[in-house]
């Protein structure tokens, strides 16, 4: 095999700094697939809410790609004894890379709300659609021999960044799962994405990148995080594991990520605009016709089946509806030109429920709101004026402390891992790690239709 002579790239990223590219990633890169991600928003509608908020897929992924081959190089270097090869460094790269390759229009709007609304049979998740683009880019853009050329396995490599893409599905399945690396090798799963713990280099890439973007103070430093890593044993497992007396470290980046969902993701007017992203869409959806393989047309909805039809749905669809003049798209137009005059769907009202199964009485809230009509109410309002969220918000496991599935080691015994108490780290954490909270907007954007609203909910 003659030696590849391609030099690194070099990007410069307002978070990381100057980043350096392998060349097999940036042929990655250049692809249309990958390219796409610049035209997604890494926090849908939250960007008419905080202007500094533009940053899109693009560059989170190529952040995440940075972040997990430092952290993977890193343990290679501090642990020889792992065997980590040439070869595992750069599928991790790719995998950190690719992670978000399935990811719609105005990224967790589409799978979260608009798949749900529309195909609500479907428990369709953009990690599964991230694993069928990935197959898509490689193919369409003959990337097999480049891989090869770069020393990979294609078929054994490329079913690993697959596996590293998707992130572990059955933590307690007693036999190990996965084909592409074998269980010696287990804490090369939890890198890109750790559902064991929540602790990976996704989440360290975008606590950082959006309190930049949105003006938070980040209260998390992964650069710590980094300097402490280390692969321990576990019960017969190899796991990554960090030092004792980064716990509360631990307890900041989560309590970060519950402050982003309160303050920016979750925000009463960027959930507003959601729901009116949402159902522009959804009213669009049948009139909207998406080139696909073989020249077939796909709608909105069903353009996830079809990886041609899908690599061209990216933002841009907002574009497209509110420059059509058919007739069929005149709602979802209308509503679309809401959000640039500033008309928006108005919170009401927001409460903590009462039961924890909230969700199987969602969409009888509507209905419950519209029937609370105050007496003399100069409005008539129906359950269709109302829209209700349920927002969740929690330390990224439901309702468990993530930190217990946290291992750690001390500075005397760094081969020894062992879990630590709540009650070891202060006696001022959290009680509960989760909670819920009801948003109810009513959709008509006159100041008397939403003085009545309020007093619906009040009622």
């Amino acid at each position: 095999m003659a030696a590849n002579t391609q030099i690194n790239k070099v990007f410069n990223d307002p978070i990381h700094g100057h980043i350096e590219m392998d060349p097999l990633l940036v042929k990655f890169i250049d692809t249309p697939q990958f390219q796409r991600l610049r035209n997604i928003k890494q926090l849908s509608g939250a960007y008419y809410v905080y202007p500094g908020a533009s940053h899109n897929r693009f560059e989170h992924s190529i952040g995440v790609c940075h972040l997990a081959g430092q952290l993977v190089s890193l343990l290679s270097d501090r642990q020889p004894d792992l065997q980590i090869t040439k070869r595992d460094i750069l599928c991790v790269k790719i995998a950190g890379l690719c992670h978000d390759l399935g990811h719609g229009p105005f990224s967790h709007l589409f799978d979260k709300m608009f798949i749900r609304e529309v195909c609500p049979e479907k428990n369709w998740k953009h990690e599964e659609a991230s694993v069928q683009m990935f197959d898509h880019l490689v193919n369409v853009n003959s990337l097999k021999p480049e891989m090869e050329s770069h020393g990979l396995d294609y078929t054994e490599d490329l079913l690993f960044i697959k596996e590293l893409i998707a992130g572990p599905q059955h933590q307690e399945q007693k036999t190990w799962p996965y084909k592409g690396r074998t269980e010696e090798k287990s804490f090369l799963y939890e890198i890109v994405a750790n559902k064991r713990t929540g602790i990976d280099v996704d989440k360290w890439d975008y606590f950082a990148r959006d309190c930049y973007h949105l003006g938070i103070q980040n209260n998390f430093d992964y650069q710590r995080s980094l300097k402490f890593a280390r692969v321990c044993e576990v019960n017969g497992k190899m796991l990554i594991c960090t030092r004792d007396k980064e716990v509360f470290n631990l307890y900041n980046m989560f309590h970060t990520r519950y402050s982003l969902h309160r303050m920016a993701y979750q925000h009463r007017v960027t959930n507003a605009i959601g729901n009116m992203i949402t159902d522009a869409l959804v009213k669009a959806n049948p009139h909207i016709n998406i080139k696909g393989s073989n020249d077939r047309l796909f709608t909105i909805s069903s353009a996830i089946d079809d990886m041609e039809a899908y690599t061209n749905l990216t933002d841009s669809i907002l574009e497209q509806i509110l420059q059509s003049s058919k007739p069929e798209l005149a709602e979802a137009r209308q509503i679309l030109h809401n959000i640039l005059c500033r008309k928006l769907y108005k919170c009401v009202g927001q409460t903590y429920p009462k039961s924890k199964d909230i969700e199987d009485d969602l969409r009888e809230l509507p209905r419950n709101v519209a029937e609370a009509r105050p007496e003399n109410a100069k409005v008539v309002l129906s359950a269709d004026d109302f829209v209700v969220n349920v927002v969740h918000m929690d330390y990224g496991m439901k309702e468990k402390n993530p930190i217990n599935n946290m291992y750690f080691y001390s500075k005397d015994d760094r081969t020894k891992a062992f879990k630590i108490d709540r009650n070891q780290v202060s006696q001022m954490l959290p009680a509960v790690f989760s909670e819920k909270l009801i948003q109810v907007f009513c959709k008509k954007t006159d100041e008397e239709s939403q003085n009545v609203a309020k007093e619906h909910f009040q009622k």
